[in-house]
């Protein structure tokens, strides 16, 4: 054992040190040595093993599997200055492995490498140490831990050292250390501005570079900006930028000048000394394509200030970027439609583009680069938006093509860019017939139906936008844009539905395109829509309104309330009230019911019966159908007009005198009696023509079994259309409308039973009457002409459909149990000749009950007891 233990002390044989002869064999022994206590051999050992390290990668790997490494992290803090700056130098060659990093983390020495940076070790110290650092700091651990023992502030000391490497190895630790939040905050604090910025001074590129790399990082902060300027650090940066010899300096250099610009009193700063010209200068005569970009990039950065683009504007910056545009250089195109999108903001820059810029841009539209089109659109889109001038500039530089076809793009930024250009180029009606002959509609449908949230949004707004005319709104119905249009309306983005609620109500203008929105489920969405206080938005109600508007019978059934601009048409039902939520059956399945005992539903149908028949026949079947089965007239008289349409009887004088007469009315009444008095003498030819109709309303059962049905019409209403004929005739030539309203409100009075007395209103026996209607008629529909006995509600509605035909502005409101009123406005006569601004119209409630013809103010008590008593 004692042989053993002497044959361990000698000393290795002396070419084991030799650096020449050293090898992987040898590595082992070597590393060995490093246990010594013998200062000499750990000094040699060390020198060899550093030799060693040079020689490669896989010479430092193999150090690692011989355990080297933990030894020597030992001799780090070793008494002998020799012995401590050889292990440093090892570590600065170790470190640039990861398996080397890894453990020395795990080691945590760095308090021992930081320790080596005093100012009393010797400057190799400081070169192996700042580099051991300067590698350790590359992942977030090693940068965390330099951080965490202090490293920051000995590495800025270390800047202002003699030796070119232990700079450079400093400033590259710095830069990697500033990436954290952290220690940019802390390197402002330790004033490290001014010693980097002497670093700008050397002659050495790479550490101009990197002092360049950090001041570009630490700018992004107000602070460390107005320490750069206070240190006169914008003049040696501008002076960098004129020195073409430095120009492989000048895209880091711009970097920093474009952070210095955010900085207000930099940007005057530079203005003031002719910098800010200078830089523009530089940037256009540049033919380096990044320096252009980064200068691009720089006025875009700065541009997001007010007074940055102000001072810009005065420079006129404006040329600058629209040099740039004609770039060959894509990414330069881009920062220059940045810069110029940012400088929009400036009303006089915006005017300057009008002429220069946007034929440019509209040709970049047209780039195989999807990224130089989406920063040109956005660039157009920030032009035209509120300026009608640059928006027709675009359409002249025929950008209106270009734009549509980049709706097809995808690159999602670039369709929303151009859907927005066209939607500022729709507010101008002159340009939305160009628009449209380029198939801007079919064009919208694609992003319609994206599942960007930006672009649904964007497209939704251009349907809005170009959907004003009724061209516009055909194609777009044509071409099956509305149902990805009504699905928006599904969407939880609440911009996405906001722009699709209002491009609804825009198309809902349109009565078909209202009526195609409803059958797509449009007003069912906006119903459930508008019940959320959340997610209604005020054009989703706008749109829900409009839809109604175009769907009558709906509206009175869910609102209870027909405007005076709501005209009722033929083809309106009153089903009566029902709940939100509750679907409202069509008219034809409502006729081809069965009679219940439901609320009677109420037919408003102006279209003229068969005018080729006698007048006798046709006042004998009328009155037929009333007293046996009015539904077989009804649906003889249907079947009969399949093959032609009914024409409605507006009260023009040519259609007026082939209207048919009614027996009800009290003029003709002789007449009426003298055919009942006819029909006696033809009782077998009456049994002939009741087995013909009883024949002919079998027909809709077999329909219902499967025979097809040609076309489907309402059933007629011959007593309604009397009742247009004769107020056409009579009232409509009336010219005061106060004297129109009462002589419109006795009239249907009388066509519903007459004045009836409050105290009588109990012993009107309508009820009775309305059952004996839907048995006769076979249906729980009734045409409002066969309603002889009706009360607030039959009267109500019969008046509004009158006043609609003859123009007697009115408005109907449902009440409560039955009771319904018109709503008329008149101006006060007392005023009638004063000068000056008139004051608005009273509302009057129109009695058609108790003292047909009467007008009660809305809001008296007479009113009142009239709606709810």
């Amino acid at each position: 054992m004692g042989k053993k233990i002497k044959k361990e002390v000698e000393p290795p044989p002396k070419d084991v040190f030799d650096p020449l002869t050293i090898e992987s064999k040898k590595a082992a022994t070597v590393v060995l040595m490093l246990n010594s206590p013998e200062e000499e051999i750990l000094a040699k050992a060390c020198e060899a093993i550093y030799k060693f390290a040079l020689k490669g990668e896989e010479n430092k790997a193999t150090l690692l599997e011989l355990g080297a490494v933990e030894p020597l992290t030992k001799l780090l803090t070793h008494e002998d200055k020799i012995v401590r700056r050889n292990a440093t130098m090892i570590f600065g060659i170790l470190t640039s492995n990861n398996d080397v990093k890894k453990l020395l983390r795990e080691l945590d020495v760095m308090n021992s490498v930081i320790a080596q940076l005093t100012p009393e070790e010797e400057v190799v110290i400081h070169e192996f140490a700042s580099l051991c650092l300067a590698n350790m700091s590359i992942e977030y651990t090693g940068k965390a831990q330099i951080f965490e023992h202090g490293g920051l502030e000995p590495l800025i000391r270390l800047l202002s050292s003699p030796d070119p490497d232990v700079k450079k190895n400093s400033i590259e630790c710095i830069y990697n250390l500033v990436q954290d939040f952290q220690c940019r905050t802390t390197l402002q604090e330790l004033n490290a501005i001014p010693p980097i910025l002497e670093l700008l001074k050397s002659e050495y590129p790479v550490i101009q570079l990197l002092a360049l790399k950090t001041l570009g990082v630490i700018t992004n902060n107000k602070k460390s900006q107005a320490m750069l300027r206070d240190s006169q650090g914008l003049d040696q940066l501008i002076k960098i930028l004129e020195t073409k010899e430095l120009n492989d300096l000048h895209i880091e250099a711009l970097s920093v000048v474009a952070n210095c610009l955010e900085d207000l009193d930099s940007m005057v700063l530079i203005q003031q000394t002719g910098g800010l010209k200078k830089l523009l200068t530089f940037a256009e005569s540049s033919t380096i394509p990044d320096i252009q970009k980064n200068a691009a990039k720089a006025i875009a950065k700065a541009a997001c200030d007010s007074e940055n683009r102000k001072l810009f504007h005065e420079q006129e910056v404006e040329k600058c970027l629209v040099s740039l545009l004609g770039s060959e250089s894509d990414g330069t195109k881009i920062a220059a439609s940045q810069a110029i999108s940012a400088m929009c903001e400036n009303m006089g820059s915006k005017d300057f583009f009008n002429t220069q810029g946007i034929p440019q841009l509209v040709y970049l539209l047209k780039s195989d680069n999807e990224e130089v089109r989406e920063a040109a659109g956005l660039a157009l889109a920030n032009l035209t938006t509120c300026n009608p001038v640059n928006a027709n500039a675009t359409a002249e530089a025929e950008g209106i093509e270009p734009l549509i076809n980049t709706l097809s793009s995808k690159r999602d930024g670039a369709v929303a860019n151009a859907a927005t250009v066209l939607t500022n180029l729709a507010l101008q009606e002159p340009l939305r017939g160009a628009m449209q002959s380029h198939d801007l509609m079919q064009a919208l449908i694609g992003p319609l139906g994206s599942t960007n949230t930006l672009v649904q949004s964007k497209a939704a707004l251009a349907v809005a936008a170009t959907a004003c005319d009724v061209e516009a709104r055909t194609e777009l119905r044509n071409r099956g844009g509305l149902e990805p249009l009504v699905e928006l309306l599904h969407s939880k983005n609440d911009e996405v539905r906001r722009h699709a609620s209002q491009a609804v109500m825009v198309c809902a203008n349109d009565e078909l395109t209202a009526a195609e929105l409803s059958r797509l489920g449009a007003l069912d969405i906006l119903e459930e829509i508008n019940l959320s206080v959340s997610r209604k938005n005020k054009f989703s109600e706008a749109a829900y309104n409009k839809l109604l508007n175009n769907n009558l019978p709906l509206k009175y059934s869910q609102t209870g309330y027909l405007s005076s601009s709501n005209i009722i048409s033929d083809g309106f039902y009153d089903y009566g009230r029902i709940n939100p939520g509750t679907k409202l059956l069509p008219l034809k399945e409502l006729c081809l019911q069965e009679p219940g005992d439901q609320r009677a539903v109420l037919l408003i149908n102006n279209k003229a019966v068969d005018v080729s028949q006698p007048t006798e026949d046709k006042s004998s079947d009328i009155s037929y159908g009333r007293s046996i089965s009015s539904s077989s007239s009804l649906r003889r008289a249907s079947k009969e007009k399949t093959s032609s349409r009914f024409s409605t009887a507006f009260g023009s004088p040519t259609e007026l005198k082939s209207e048919p007469t009614s027996g009800r009315n009290t003029v003709l009444s002789k007449s009426a009696t003298k055919e009942k008095g006819s029909r006696k003498g033809r009782g077998k030819k009456e049994e002939e023509k009741l087995k013909e109709e009883e024949e002919i309303l079998a027909m809709p059962k077999l329909t219902g079994e499967g025979i097809p049905e040609k076309e489907w019409y309402p059933p007629p209403d011959p007593d309604f259309c009397t009742y247009v004929c004769e107020v056409t005739k009579s009232i409509l030539p009336i010219t005061n409308i106060k004297e129109q309203i009462e002589v419109l409100a006795k009239y249907v009075a009388e066509k519903m039973g007459g004045k009836i007395p409050k105290d009588k209103l109990p012993d009107f026996s309508w009820e009775l009457h309305i059952s004996e209607l839907k048995f006769q008629l076979k249906s729980n529909v009734i045409p409002i002409g066969y309603i002889k006995k009706g009360i607030f509600y039959h009267r109500a509605l019969l008046f509004k459909a009158l006043a609609d035909k003859i123009g007697i502005g009115c408005s109907v409101v449902r009440g409560e149990y039955g009771r319904a009123w018109n709503e008329v406005k008149l101006l006060d006569q007392s005023r009638k000749g004063v000068t000056g601004g008139l004051p608005a119209p009273d509302t009057y409630i129109v009695d058609l009950m108790f003292h047909p013809g009467g007008l009660m103010k809305l809001g008296s008590k007479e009113a009142n007891l009239y709606q709810f008593l």
